[in-house]
């Protein structure tokens, strides 16, 4: 297996610290809002990628965390009259209940920031211990020239760093970073040895990947626009404090629109409730896991349903093949699949893997080869399992509501179909046309095949 290590700038090849155990931290969200589908764009990419490490015999380890406290959050809360802790634990729910939807798989702990305090507390004083980081005014910063490599992942010369902090009257350096933020009126603070305060962001993450996954792991994960200042930063504080930290380091692209990043401040949102009120939840994932994970995604209308029929399209098979030949249950993925995956997941060649053998599976369900037709179904079980969009998985059966309704369906519509066909049997053509004019007026066409009558609704569901 190859993946993208932003930090070498290239494709290496992965094997895992520990044998047959693979250790991955994302950063999860700042909960300050509603989920949009930028948000969960990586949710879904690295759920992709600890899916197939998973199917490929290793046990993860996948930490995914909760920023609960933060600038925009405080600020949210406070304008809108709310308690900080209540803000944050809405928009923790709202984000969980996202992931829910779109199948990304719980992560082994999802520590939160809060949480965690003592962990940074212990952090800091060792980074200060270590001539790396000071007090002032009340605030802790990290000392970047103490670094002399800062600015590795990102490419950014130390000359030319800006944190985006604005001034601060206790920082020595433009370019150091706070660590650490001395209390103010009306917000939470917690006792330090540098008096009471909160923590900087860059801090959180390092002391929960130390404490969850060691001081040395596989890999770190998060979107493109972490890179600077956030992943920076952390692997100065992790350095600084003697730490091997993350042997790997993946970004997800973004979800774009009109080439910009989709954003709250750009007005052009989507959040998930509101797409889910026109593609199925299944449909949805399809579409943010199809591009490959480092690529802009750029959003449209038209791409969107593009990716929902895509989707309906395997289904449709699937329940084809369920309904003439009988149960399917996930086969083996192909080769090239496979080798996709493993060629830095490279998932829009696993999908042509799946959509081939879609192809292939429907010419010989055509033929008659019904043999030939449940192992195409097998093998795309398999591998859209790992993708986590299996169409015949109980999670996305279950959730189509529509799902009893066709059943019942089924058993009205067969009771026609059996009349009609008594009626070609006994040369009652008048009866049979009729039958077949009333079923095609309540949007049901009848197809004759080699397995007999078989019917679908306008929306090309099979039965």
């Amino acid at each position: 297996m190859r993946l993208y290590d932003t930090l070498s700038g290239g494709v290496r090849d992965f094997a895992p610290l520990r044998p047959g155990h693979v250790s991955i931290y994302l950063c999860g969200a700042t909960v300050q809002g509603l989920p949009h589908i930028g948000h969960v764009r990586s949710g879904v990419a690295f759920d992709v990628l600890r899916r197939w490490l998973t199917a490929k015999g290793f046990d993860v380890a996948f930490i995914r965390n909760v920023t609960d406290i933060d600038d925009k959050i405080l600020h949210k809360a406070a304008d809108a009259g709310r308690p900080w802790w209540e803000w944050a634990a809405t928009y923790e729910r709202a984000f969980t209940a996202a992931y829910d939807a779109l199948g990304v798989l719980p992560p082994s702990a999802e520590p939160r920031a809060t949480g965690h305090i003592t962990q940074m507390v212990e952090l800091i004083a060792n980074l200060i211990d270590r001539g790396h980081a000071y007090a002032g005014d009340g605030d802790v910063y990290f000392d970047v020239a103490t670094l002399p490599d800062y600015g590795k992942l990102s490419g950014h010369r130390p000359d030319d760093v800006h944190q985006g902090e604005g001034v601060a009257t206790g920082k020595r350096d433009q370019r150091d970073f706070t660590l650490w933020k001395g209390a103010k009126p009306g917000e939470p603070s917690w006792p330090t040895p540098w008096g009471r305060g909160r923590p900087g962001w860059h801090t959180e993450c390092v002391a929960m990947c130390e404490a969850y996954l060691g001081a040395e792991f596989d890999i770190h994960a998060g979107g493109m626009d972490l890179v600077f200042p956030h992943h920076e930063n952390e692997i100065a504080q992790a350095e600084a404090a003697g730490d091997g930290f993350a042997r790997f380091w993946l970004h997800n692209g973004w979800v774009t629109m009109g080439g910009e990043k989709m954003s709250k401040s750009l007005g052009n949102v989507l959040a998930i409730p509101a797409v889910l009120q026109r593609v199925r939840a299944a449909e949805l994932r399809y579409y943010l896991g199809s591009a490959h994970y480092r690529s802009m995604l750029e959003f449209s209308e038209n791409a969107l349903q593009d990716a929902a029929k895509a989707y309906a399209g395997i289904e449709d098979f699937l329940h084809r093949v369920r309904s003439r030949v009988g149960a399917v249950a996930p086969g083996e993925w192909t080769a090239k699949f496979g080798a996709a995956l493993d060629d830095d997941l490279a998932v829009p060649a696993a999908l042509a893997e799946v959509h081939a053998a879609r192809a292939e599976g429907n010419r010989a369900l055509d033929a008659g080869d019904h043999e030939t037709a449940l192992t195409q179904a097998m093998s795309i079980r398999a591998m859209m399992g790992i993708l986590g969009a299996d169409p015949l998985d109980e999670r996305w059966e279950s959730r189509d509501e529509t799902s009893a309704a066709l059943a019942a369906v089924d058993v009205l519509v067969q009771a026609e179909v059996r009349r009609r066909a008594e009626a070609r049997a006994s040369r009652d053509w008048a009866e049979a046309d009729a039958i077949r004019d009333r079923l095609k007026e309540a949007g049901i066409e009848v197809t004759d095949t080699s397995d007999g009558p078989q019917w679908s609704l306008s929306d090309g569901t099979d039965k």
